[in-house]
């Protein structure tokens, strides 16, 4: 216990008060798609990890790996400005690079990192060789990683209403300065499912020679002809994982080669960083491989997302405007979500409850995630669940 801990304990009971406590759990893995809390044995199925193909558990992974990590070993040692890059990496980022249509990309070792890194890269540009700030527009959902990167950048971007385009253009119209014009977005949003309209992003940031940057780790792998992703080479610059549909952990910047260049000298993630593993990378060498032919699986995981949006629209629950793998059924109140997690739980679903700071006040939710390994049974399950959980919390109010 140290002398500041009473003021760490205030700060704690106003997040419980508000129903925004957070608190991690133990369970480890019981089979595809499957956890077990380790002291009840209590088995849920789990509808909340972002495994959308299950590769996280393919046998093929872990065997590349575990042979990338023989040839180099189990760490990387450094930056990799200080000790190079095995001649197997450099192979990896041109798939990286071809894989979303671009001249080259670099490994960063999280999708946070890549993010909070690249966006300061792109200001400090601005600065050095136009001499003015960075102007930054952004849909005012993106990640937090990239508004932390605004942040480390030092420029407050303006925000336009999500997904509104006519709002973007606008917004770009009224700038006038010689500072390079920025638009962050996502092609698919991680907690509303819904997807970005790519194809208007482009036509409006070429009328406005703007920047266009594209954060595509939740469709990377998962949607797109063969897992491509939705940007098909229509954007200045993508941020995409590893750890979502290719089921390992890392993420990289997909470019032109000028661009990963300036990277490499002024990304602070890249250069302050220690390389990410060989066996990392050699886990997503192999889900390279896999993805052309996961079309099957793909094509399941949007069939289970669609049926499941028909079962809660049935029922009057709000689904948003979901069109992914990804779906939120809205609930509205930080205790109402996490009631219903609750009983979800206890009926052998895992679906967490999302709220602030996350998702705006009064948009609390359970984040359903469709993998290839769900079955329509544990579909049609959790539907069950999640319908019973909403009447009996309904119930309980107006008692």
């Amino acid at each position: 216990m140290t002398r500041f801990d009473n003021l760490f304990q205030q700060g704690l009971a106003g997040f419980a008060a508000q129903g925004r406590m957070r608190a991690c759990k133990q369970w480890h893995a019981a089979g595809p798609g499957l956890l077990q809390h380790p002291d009840t044995g209590a088995v849920l199925v789990d509808f909340s990890s972002n495994d959308y193909l299950g590769l996280r558990t393919n046998p093929l992974l872990s065997a590349r790996g575990m042979a990338w990590a023989q040839a180099e070993g189990s760490g990387s040692g450094a930056s990799r400005l200080v000790t190079g890059t095995p001649p197997q990496t450099m192979a990896l980022e041109q798939r990286l690079a071809s894989l979303k249509g671009m001249e080259a990309a670099r490994i960063f070792s999280s999708g946070w990192q890549a993010n909070a890194s690249v966006v300061p890269a792109l200001a400090r540009l601005s600065a050095q060789v136009t001499g003015a700030p960075a102007i930054i527009v952004a849909d005012r959902f993106i990640h937090a990683s990239l508004y932390h990167g605004c942040a480390a950048a030092g420029v407050r971007p303006k925000r336009f209403r999500h997904n509104d385009l006519a709002h973007l253009d606008t917004l770009l119209g009224q700038e006038s300065g010689d500072g390079l014009k920025i638009v962050l977005t996502e092609s698919v949003f991680s907690m509303d499912g819904d997807r970005a309209d790519i194809e208007q992003l482009r036509a409006i940031t070429l009328r406005h020679n703007a920047f266009l940057c594209v954060d595509e780790a939740h469709a990377t792998g998962i949607l797109g002809t063969q897992g491509k992703g939705l940007v098909n080479g229509q954007a200045d610059l993508v941020v995409a994982t590893f750890s979502k549909a290719l089921g390992g952990m890392g993420a990289f910047v997909a470019a032109s080669e000028a661009v990963c260049r300036w990277l490499d000298n002024t990304a602070s993630g890249f250069i302050y960083s220690t390389a990410p593993s060989p066996m990392v990378l050699g886990a997503v060498d192999a889900a390279l491989d896999l993805l052309p032919g996961m079309a099957d699986q793909r094509a399941h995981v949007a069939g289970l997302a669609s049926a499941f949006r028909q079962r809660m629209a049935c029922a009057g629950l709000d689904v948003g405007l979901s069109a992914t793998q990804i779906v939120p059924v809205v609930v509205g109140a930080e205790h109402t979500a996490l009631a219903l997690a609750r009983l979800v739980e206890q009926a052998g679903f895992l679906a967490v409850a999302i709220r602030p700071p996350t998702v705006p006040p009064g948009g609390c939710r359970l984040r359903v995630v469709f993998h290839a390994h769900h079955t329509e049974a544990q579909m049609e399950g959790l539907a069950a669940a999640i319908i019973e959980g909403v009447g009996a919390c309904a119930a309980e109010m107006k008692g």
